[in-house]
């Protein structure tokens, strides 16, 4: 949704600037994408008036003009355009000048005749006939607008509007209009809305003479409403509105599409406008269609209608696709004399079904699908009719025809203050509450809130809620701990784990994560048991292939001095069992100058020599913090044996039969744990940095 700010001007005065308004729009709920100002890349561009054109001395086509821009003395520019004439107010590019397309106006000269500036065209401003039907697309810009010479552009021709690009979601519908973002903008700064039932006088003509309305589908069409205009004079739409279309996004065509469009982005609400010369007999028929039936729609395409489909017909064809796109053969022209002008509520799936399955996606329908206020569409047609007047397009009928047959009765929601406060964690009094609710039309009697027809998102207490707490401001609501849910804590082997990594990256290695296809002769290597049930992997199903989806840290550590690389600094840890069962292996490898050390788990003792007296047994040692027990505590060799008894313990529950415990119980609780993991650390760090001996 494009919102001319201009256009919002009518409805409500915010008082903030362009930036503020964002920010302020998008704290309360509306989110703004980006802001755009007309005109931004034309710059130094000011009226001019033509006093004399002479031909060139040097050239059959080019003139040689002199322009009062405002200054002491008329400035000379030559140009090549056949359109203008003597007293006519141009836009004329100054030096220096900046145009769309990167374009920079520099002094010259052409055919030996200096030239200080430019003559533009519609083109060249970055503007087309539709902005200003008037003027010819392939000549100089002849400006019609009261302005006066030396005037900005920008100023002399409405150039300087600020198009806001509103991100809506679907559950807002009543936020696709400036109406809707109007009342937003009011509650939002604190500020009155300016907003008036539209009025208009109209003929009194008897509508039932020559026209009717049938709805055969009240389901699918709960409410229809059509009027009439008479003696309709086609033309270009006045400045203004060309202005506020063009902000919005929407190209001008003539006055009476015009207001259709108009009427569409002011409240939301699309209208459709039939010419009634090929309305046959005057019958507006809301049904479905018909088998075999087809439509040649407004973009000139045939297609092909299915009965759940429902259309606008006359007494034999249909006219329209309901929600969607008009047909072709009603559409206005510029001879249209009397016009039929609807506005309706369509039920919003079949909108969207109707319009996925032609694969015609419009304005229209992105609106209607989303769910449009019922009590809206006499008001909109109303304003329809009162453009009409204002703009002299043609003679209303005071009278409508309506086929009405809505149920849905005001929606009614509980409404508990204290609920609320506890819900949003805030205390906001009840009266403030009620301000808030009732500015934004959301009715509050006793302990119930009625919400208006065109707040169709509301439904329960929590809706409620959210009107409140995004009014009063998110940004104003303090932060608390979520009540009611426990708090995260890791497991011993996931402490083990961050303990782990840390050290080891803190000494230089570099954490892997090496998933990929290997060979089950790793666990053979690792002298995991047969029976493991470590070893119940992922297996490639062809026979005998004998593959195993795990870790392959062991290919990592293998490959690499196959191809001279020596400085293998790298580890891998993971919580999965089978990792922390190998971890300690792959660890000793990484700290061993970088060295393979292929021993099996039941020749540890002989081969790394614990076991003092040759009983098979490891000998406990006698040094705190000597857990390799060569007698020197506090080596990067006793991190890797700590860190290797705390694997082990986490996966078989007990503590290694190979690694001595007393040398690496620093804190003495009698096991070796995460805590001693540290505090080996720790020492060995400060050792290694001199502050200990």
């Amino acid at each position: 949704m494009n919102l001319s700010l201009k256009w919002l001007a009518d409805y409500v005065d915010c008082g903030v600037s362009v930036k503020e308004f964002c920010a302020g729009m998008t704290m309360s709920g509306s989110k703004v994408e980006t802001y755009e100002t007309e005109g931004e890349v034309v710059k130094n561009v000011i009226v001019g008036k033509l006093v004399s054109i002479t031909p060139h001395e040097n050239s059959d086509h080019l003139q040689v003009c002199q322009v009062d821009v405002g200054g002491d003395s008329p400035i000379q520019i030559v140009t090549g355009a056949q359109n203008i004439v003597e007293g006519a107010l141009v836009p004329v590019a100054m030096i220096g000048a900046e145009l769309p397309g990167g374009v920079r106006i520099k002094k010259g000269k052409l055919r030996g005749v200096e030239s200080n500036g430019m003559l533009c065209s519609l083109g060249e401003l970055g503007l087309t006939k539709h902005d200003f039907p008037y003027a010819i697309e392939d000549g100089i810009f002849l400006i019609e607008e009261d302005c006066t010479v030396g005037q900005d552009i920008h100023e002399a021709i409405g150039l300087n509007d600020t198009s806001v690009e509103f991100e809506i979601t679907s559950n807002r519908p009543d936020c696709l209009s400036v109406v809707g973002l109007a009342r937003e903008a009011a509650v939002t700064f604190g500020k009155p809305l300016n907003l008036k039932a539209p009025e208009f006088h109209g003929s009194a003509d008897n509508q039932s003479d020559s026209l009717s309305v049938s709805v055969e589908n009240a389901a699918l069409c709960p409410r229809y409403i059509a009027g009439k205009v008479k003696n309709v004079k086609i033309g270009p739409s006045p400045r203004w509105m060309r202005e506020r279309l063009r902000a919005s996004g929407v190209r001008p065509i003539n006055n009476l599409v015009d207001i259709t469009n108009y009427v569409m982005l002011e409240y939301g609400q699309p209208m459709h406008a039939f010419d009634q010369r090929y309305v046959k007999d005057g019958k507006i028929v809301v049904r479905n269609a018909k088998d075999g039936e087809t439509i040649t729609t407004l973009d000139g395409q045939e297609r092909q209608l299915s009965p759940e489909m429902l259309i606008i017909a006359d007494a034999e064809k249909p006219i329209a696709v309901a929600g969607v796109m008009g047909g072709d053969d009603s559409g206005i022209m510029d001879v249209s004399n009397t016009v039929i002008v609807e506005s309706a509520y369509f039920e919003p799936v079949q909108v969207r079904r109707t319009a996925k399955k032609l694969g015609m996606r419009t304005d229209a329908s992105a609106r209607y699908e989303k769910g449009l206020d019922p009590d809206g569409c006499p008001r909109t047609l109303k304003r329809a009719m009162e453009l009409v007047e204002l703009l002299g397009a043609g003679e209303p009928v005071a009278e409508f025809i309506e086929g009405d047959n809505r149920t849905a009765e005001p929606g009614q929601i509980p409404f508990d203050p204290d609920w609320i406060t506890r819900f949003l964690g805030t205390e906001i009094s009840r009266e403030d509450m009620v301000k808030t609710l009732e500015a934004l039309e959301i009715h509050v009697d006793g302990d119930v809130c009625i919400s208006p027809s065109f707040r169709i998102d509301l439904e329960r207490p929590a809706d409620i809620a959210e009107e409140v707490a995004r009014i009063y401001g998110y940004n104003n609501i303090p932060s608390t701990v979520i009540r009611g849910v426990a708090e995260a804590q890791l497991t011993p082997q996931q402490q083990f784990l961050r303990k782990a990594e840390q050290t080891m990256v803190g000494l230089g290695y570099y954490g892997t994560l090496t998933y990929s296809f290997t060979s089950p002769k790793c666990f053979d290597r690792i002298g995991l048991p047969a029976d493991s049930k470590l070893r119940q992997t992922i297996t490639i199903t062809k026979k005998d292939t004998g593959f195993a989806l795990t870790t392959n840290m062991e290919t990592v550590v293998t490959i690499n001095p196959e191809y001279n690389d020596d400085a293998i600094n790298a580890f891998e840890g993971s919580e999965h069992d089978f990792v922390q069962y190998v971890t300690a292996y792959y660890l000793r490898f990484v700290m061993e100058s970088n060295a393979m050390v292929n021993y099996n788990m039941e020749k540890k003792c002989s081969e790394l020599s614990f076991d003092f007296n040759n009983d098979g047994v490891y000998d406990e040692s006698p040094i705190a913090g000597d857990a390799d027990c060569n007698s020197v505590p506090y080596e990067i060799n006793d991190i890797y044996w700590t860190m290797r008894q705390i694997a082990e313990s986490g996966a078989y529950g007990a503590g290694s039969t190979y690694i001595p415990t007393a040398a690496g119980d620093i804190d003495g609780n009698g096991k070796v744990d995460t805590n001693d993991l540290f505090d080996i650390t720790y020492e060995c760090a400060l050792r290694g940095a001199g502050l200990k001996k």
